[in-house]
């Protein structure tokens, strides 16, 4: 694992010699070194592209991961707020001072309507707040979080239909924004109202009111660049990595094309992670007045939240990929890390040979076969990453630890063989 590759040791001898004799480099390794420097740029621009296109057909397409990423909206004390502020707006446009009037006896109401009037704003006020804090409750309540969740699964397809603009439900597009219908929450609160004694809540008819979940000056062009993304959200992924093994391939200096791709990578995926910050900023700023910006927040935050996620993935898995690249390569640097990992495992078989302990004829089949053992070792860390359902940069980690601990176990148990075999 840790030998050095005859392409690459070839290559910088020639070079060398080449160097001392006053030769110009040829012209073939020149046209590869170009080809593959192309090859890699390509796949490491189409790297935040392959995440945007997958994180978008993932969250158009799985009901579950649509579900676990708006379920939190439910609870989130932003989007609460501003669901009980539309919704209390609402009623208040239908619970004026006249309706209340209408429960009192004929007889009382001149001297009612003399002291309401007296009151002023204040009634309209304390009513105003009744109706809020009654709402609360209910935007506060597993009520609420019920309607959200079951709304959301039974249109698993909302952000397909509220990006391709096909489709109707409770989830729509209406001009320049995204809209979800709060007529149930509603009528919950009316319910609420008059249990708790605002008999002419009883009296309002159903009243439908929308809750902004997104909002777009351009929604046409998000809606064709959300039809585009969704086409390659399966293939961008292939093309780039298929763009970058070719360049590595390509390359006179594999091992530092390797380090080299992976590092492109990983900051290519740390700029959509900026980008996707700087966005925000720019979102929020151009909402209008009404809008309330903490919900808006908190609705962007956790729409892209598993894009976010992807992307700390991403920069884990390059930083991993070009350090593991590095330190079995032929530097004095990358020597001298092995030769320290090396001599900490031989002073532990040492012990373990004054111990008595010995492996029979695994260390020696070990030593024989190490070399494939870890080959094979590292292809079952890749398959596992690839088949983990949304891999995270802890998982990444967690793989490269494992490898590591299983790389120093084979060397570990194969180095008695090497020494049986002297």
């Amino acid at each position: 694992m840790a030998e050095r590759e005859p392409g690459d040791e070839l290559a910088r001898l020639r070079e060398r010699v080449d160097a001392l004799e006053g030769r110009p480099a040829p012209v073939r390794h020149r046209t590869r070194s170009v080809g593959a420097f192309v090859l890699i740029v390509l796949g490491c621009l189409l790297a935040p592209l392959a995440l945007v296109a997958t994180w978008t057909a993932d969250l158009a397409d799985d009901t579950d991961r649509y579900v676990a990423t708006v379920a939190p909206l439910a609870r989130d004390p932003a989007v609460q707020d501003a669901a009980a502020d539309r919704i209390t707006g609402a009623l208040m446009h239908y619970l004026d001072l006249s309706h209340l009037l209408e429960e009192a006896a004929p007889a009382d109401r001149p001297k009612l309507e003399k002291a309401l009037g007296a009151l002023g704003s204040s009634l309209e006020d304390a009513v105003s707040g009744f109706v809020r804090d009654k709402t609360r409750e209910v935007v506060t309540s597993e009520t609420f979080a019920r309607f959200w969740t079951d709304a959301n699964r039974r249109l698993h397809t909302t952000v397909d239909k509220a990006l391709t603009g096909s489709g109707g439900g409770a989830v729509r597009i209406e001009g320049d924004a995204v809209t979800v219908d709060l007529a149930p929450v509603i009528e919950q609160v009316k319910s609420r109202l008059v249990d708790a004694g605002l008999k002419p809540a009883a009296k309002i008819p159903d009243v439908h009111t929308d809750f902004t979940v997104l909002r777009t000056e351009k929604v046409a062009d998000l809606q064709s660049w959300f039809r585009l993304l969704q086409l390659a959200g399966v293939w961008l992924p292939v093309i780039a990595a298929l763009l970058l093994a070719a360049g590595v391939l390509l390359a006179v200096r594999r091992r530092r094309a390797l380090v080299t791709a992976a590092l492109g990578f990983a900051v290519t995926a740390l700029l959509l992670g900026v980008g996707l910050t700087v966005f925000r900023a720019f979102y929020l700023d151009a909402l209008p007045a009404g809008v309330s910006q903490p919900a808006a927040g908190a609705i962007y935050d956790t729409l892209t939240r598993f894009l976010r996620t992807a992307v700390r993935a991403v920069i884990a898995l390059g930083v991993v990929v070009a350090l593991s690249a590095w330190l079995s390569g032929p530097g004095r640097r990358a020597r001298a890390v092995r030769s320290v990992w090396h001599t900490g495992i031989t002073a532990a078989r040492t012990q373990t040979d004054r111990l008595g302990l010995r492996t029979g004829p695994v260390g020696p089949f070990l030593h024989r076969h190490r070399v494939w053992i870890g080959w094979l070792l590292v292809a079952g860390a890749v398959v596992a990453f690839i088949l983990w359902p949304h891999p995270t940069g802890w998982v990444v980690l967690g793989l490269a630890l494992a490898l590591l601990f299983a790389l120093a176990v084979l060397d570990f148990l194969g180095a008695e063989g090497e020494e049986g075999a002297r």
